[in-house]
């Protein structure tokens, strides 16, 4: 092969890096994204269209590139097509929703083959679910209304699309950039985004005083009833949006951040743990959502504290909790950061060789677990773009995405809205909690929301 023959090569971002370091078998690091649609899709069509999405976004066009353990980086190598087929049609059945849910937790896409991802089109689903739609660990339907009796989903005419993610190359938003390419390239229909709320840009501000040092290691997720097998657990919901004043000084995403904070604290204290702050990762994500958008894993992370005393007495004053997060949030997200801190940047520098790094990286992550935040709060917030697939498939009437849950978290809780509803995922390792410890935390989720449709 000639020099302009070989394919381009770039070094993992320290995102990449950081996680190619971390990786276990027992707990991939998937992200899964559900969507419901009323009709059908025709496999012909859509294959076309995502191969040309793929093609009209070349950076999730990608692999790994072979290396020796001395090489000082890793390097993502782009290619000119893809080297698998990225979608399936798996055969259609009763429990066919549920082994789809169930290989988005378990296998992820290899990194040795372009792209990283997998598109998985499940037929014969039903259409929305009034009420809350619940389904366990592996994905079966649990509302009763939408029960056969022998407890598994009825056939129907629509169809779910499961993009499952290697979270070592590409987080949920960027991958929902390029499905709604090609919902774009197969139904012809514009597909572009909505415009963001208008919001006056926060100028930067210095650090809140009163708020719990991230040097203190902060409360945990208590343990309820850990299973034998590995991996990740996952539940979902459909739950309305919550009430907001007009005016109010705090957002969708701040109710949602106090809502988890007063989950756990309400789960921990159940469960005899001991008062202790709570510090909640979110990410934040800066990027356009036309198709400028940047391919990869874009987001940055900030951390999010509450103390012990004022979760114990959020239903004193919930207005002032709610306005208090609203401060800090928009504190956190106007100060610049690298995506993992100065640290990660500081670890991942090409300067010892990449196999030294990652034997250094999983012993500090070892150490630093204490220091872990208690869990990860992602809000995709309105989905932006209509995802319509045509006359016959229709618009999404309904979006699901999770984010891997190791421990020492062990427990995600990722929500978007599509509809004017909510759509909640809990995801969880199954060395913290069980299914039925999963259902308990999505009624106190249901509850503590509600809490939150204060008026001041």
């Amino acid at each position: 092969m000639t020099t302009a023959e070989r394919p381009v090569r770039v070094p993992f971002p320290v995102v990449d890096e950081v996680a190619r370091h971390c990786l276990q078998e027992e707990e991939p690091e998937t992200v899964h994204i559900e969507i419901h649609l009323p009709g059908r899709l025709d496999p012909h069509r859509l294959r076309k269209a995502f191969t040309e999405a793929l093609h009209r976004h070349p950076r999730i066009l990608m692999r790994e590139a072979p290396g020796g353990w001395y090489r000082r980086r890793y390097e993502w190598e782009l290619t000119a097509e893809p080297d698998v087929e990225a979608v399936s049609f798996p055969p259609p059945g009763p429990n066919a929703l549920r082994d789809a849910r169930t290989r988005a937790l378990v296998e992820a896409p290899p990194l040795s083959l372009s792209p990283p991802i997998r598109l998985e089109v499940v037929e014969g689903c039903t259409g929305p679910v009034e009420g809350s739609e619940a389904t366990d660990a592996v994905g079966e339907v649990r509302t009763p209304s939408a029960l056969a009796p022998n407890g598994s989903q009825p056939a129907g005419d629509g169809t779910v699309l499961f993009l499952t993610i290697n979270h070592t190359a590409l987080d949920g938003p960027a991958c929902l950039r390029v499905l709604a390419t090609a919902a774009e390239l197969y139904s012809g229909r514009d597909n572009s985004p909505a415009a963001p709320p208008t919001r006056t840009p926060d100028r930067p501000q210095p650090p809140l005083d009163g708020t719990p040092s991230n040097w203190s290691p902060p409360a945990r997720v208590a343990h309820g009833t850990p299973e034998p097998s590995p991996g990740n657990g996952l539940l979902v919901a459909e739950l309305p949006l919550p009430h907001r004043p007009k005016g109010s000084p705090y957002t969708v995403n701040d109710q949602l951040m106090v809502t988890t904070a007063l989950m756990i604290a309400h789960w921990n204290r159940e469960h005899g743990a001991r008062p202790r702050p709570l510090r909640i990762t979110m990410p934040v994500d800066d990027r356009p959502r036309d198709t400028t958008m940047p391919i990869g894993n874009g987001t940055r992370l900030v951390e999010v504290t509450f103390t012990a005393d004022e979760l114990s007495h959020a239903c004193d004053d919930m207005p002032s909790l709610l306005q208090r997060t609203a401060t800090r949030t928009r504190a956190l997200k106007s100060q610049p950061r690298p995506q993992l801190g100065h640290g990660a940047a500081l670890l991942t520098a090409p300067v010892t060789p990449v196999a030294w790094r990652a034997a250094l990286t999983r012993g500090l992550r070892r150490a630093a677990a204490p220091w872990t935040s208690t869990t990860l709060l992602s809000n995709i917030g309105r989905i932006p773009y209509a995802l319509d697939f045509g006359e016959e498939a229709g618009r999404a009437h309904a979006v699901w995405f999770s984010a891997p849950a190791r421990m020492p978290r062990g427990l995600t809780v990722t929500t978007a809205s599509t509809a004017g509803r909510l759509h909640l995922a809990l995801r969880w390792s199954r060395a913290l909690l069980s299914h039925g410890d999963g259902a308990h935390l999505r009624d106190l989720f249901e509850h503590c929301l509600h809490t939150t449709e204060a008026t001041p």
